[in-house]
């Protein structure tokens, strides 16, 4: 039987992971804190997350902390997107630079 995606965003830290869900549908991603930066912490948000009624789907931006948290992922048998940070969208009119010219 087919399930929908749940997709968890994660922003790694050296100490901490930041995590964001998005279900289904048009509603926004849902902020759900941060966890520790642990193999075992790592662990326990899944089995949190993966109630078994919707298929997981984890993105994260590309950065040197990350590599690690994609291997995990994979070996644990999810799906595991790696983001470019150059083609994450950002807001138009926002500077890059905090000066001028």
């Amino acid at each position: 039987m087919w399930k929908s995606t749940k997709t968890v965003a994660l922003e790694q830290h050296m100490d901490a992971i930041t995590v964001a869900v998005a279900a289904p549908g048009r509603q926004p991603p849902e902020f759900c804190g941060d966890v520790p930066s642990t193999p075992e912490a790592v662990r326990k948000l899944v089995g949190r997350l993966d109630d078994g009624k919707m298929d997981l789907r984890f993105c994260y931006e590309a950065g040197p902390c990350g590599y690690g948290l994609y291997r995990q992922l994979t070996m644990m048998g999810y799906d595991c997107s790696v983001v470019a940070p150059s083609l994450s969208p950002r807001r138009p009119g926002v500077a890059h630079q905090d000066r001028s010219a």
